[in-house]
């Protein structure tokens, strides 16, 4: 008989029904949700998407369960890790966005904590916010045939969203590092290992507070993602603190070394000078290199004049001064994120809670900040 999508049930109709035949067959296909609804295959999509989001169904490839459901151990069970027994013997992928700056070491401490449950890492490199290479990396790792993935992928957007929910649904344990679900994906059910960014540039903004400044600028690079994590921790440590505002003194510059940097930190140690800002939070470590460089042709000296924190310390305590740095923990990260797969795919049954795990990173003190104010006059 012709389907009539004039007749269709109202969405609340349909998916209630949707909702009955998961909870009385276990799982169901989508083709069959399509003939017993008579509706297109789209609505049923959008319906699925919609209480899957909500965390009342889990999406599988061409069907829907169950959110719970017990499942068969994957993997011999190995050395215990920081959540439980591993899996040993296990192929591992990883998806990250670079293997440049900051993630190399992220990449050897998964490679660390695999190879000690005498697996095996296989790792592909992505590129920033850009969900199509990511599906692209990680659909040729279940092709080699991983065991479980760990993956940073983009989380903003329609294509990164319809991928996060994909990775909700694989047949594998996943991952997420230094990544977590946007809001609108608050109940997808994926493990994530992250660095609390946000606490630790308020780590910064109170040791400084602890030396006398009141004044604390914030310098960032365009392109970091961990910028926007930078910033609300610095303006919430601010707030907290009842530091006085500071207008202008969020600043964005672009790298050390690309066209129009010395112009940039050249305003940027300017502004300060003007405003009476006399302590900076850099992210990262060759901007805030850049910064002394600046600072010293323009006779702004660290730290007597100018106190710097650098975010990240991959080469601060190569400066001159050495810098004072919050470093994040990223070997350790690396290595819990692939602890985690490995325990997730050695677990039996249904009775693995969702971890997110969050690291605090840690302030390194050197002598970029070492300089206490001297008393306002007045």
């Amino acid at each position: 008989m012709e389907r009539q999508e004039h007749t269709m049930p109202l969405a609340a109709e349909r998916q209630e029904r949707i909702l009955a035949a998961v909870r009385q067959h276990g799982m169901v296909r989508l083709a069959e949700l399509v003939a017993e609804l008579g509706v297109t295959a789209v609505t049923v999509r959008r319906d699925v998407t919609l209480l899957a989001d909500r965390g009342l169904v889990r999406r599988l490839h061409g069907g829907i369960a169950l959110p719970h459901r017990a499942q068969a151990p994957r993997a011999r069970e190995g050395p215990q890790g920081a959540y439980g027994p591993m899996a040993t013997r296990a192929l591992v992928g990883m998806v990250v966005p670079s293997v440049e700056y900051y993630w190399p070491p992220v990449i050897q401490g998964a490679h660390t904590a695999v190879a000690a449950a005498e697996g095996r890492l296989v790792m592909r490199a992505s590129r920033w916010d850009d969900p199509a290479e990511d599906r692209r990396q990680i659909n040729a790792l279940l092709e080699r045939g991983v065991q479980a993935l760990l993956v940073a992928p983009a989380t903003s957007g329609d294509a990164a969203v319809e991928l996060l929910r994909r990775l909700g649904s694989f047949g594998v344990p996943v991952v997420l590092v230094e990544r977590r679900p946007p809001p609108g994906l608050a109940t997808l059910a994926l493990d994530a290992a992250t660095t609390a960014h946000a606490l630790g540039a308020g780590l910064a903004v109170r040791h400084l507070v602890t030396l006398g400044h009141r004044g604390i600028g914030l310098v960032t690079t365009r392109q970091s993602p961990t910028s926007k994590a930078l910033r609300a921790g610095w303006r919430e440590a601010a707030r907290a603190l009842e530091l006085p505002p500071h207008d202008g003194m969020d600043v964005e510059v672009p790298s050390y070394g690309e066209p129009g940097w010395a112009e940039a930190y050249t305003d940027v140690l300017r502004r300060g000078r003007e405003r009476g800002v006399r302590a900076l939070l850099v992210h990262s470590d060759r901007e805030a290199i850049g910064l002394i460089e600046r600072g010293r042709d323009l006779g702004v000296e660290v730290p007597r004049d100018l106190a710097i924190v650098t975010y990240d310390d991959e080469i601060g305590a190569a400066s001159d001064p050495p810098l004072t740095a919050v470093r994040p923990q990223k070997h350790r990260l690396g290595m819990l994120a692939a602890q985690l797969a490995l325990a997730r795919l050695a677990e039996v049954g249904d009775e693995w809670p969702v971890h997110r795990v969050e690291l605090w990173p840690n302030i390194v003190v050197r002598e970029s900040c070492g300089t206490v104010p001297p008393p306002e006059a007045g």
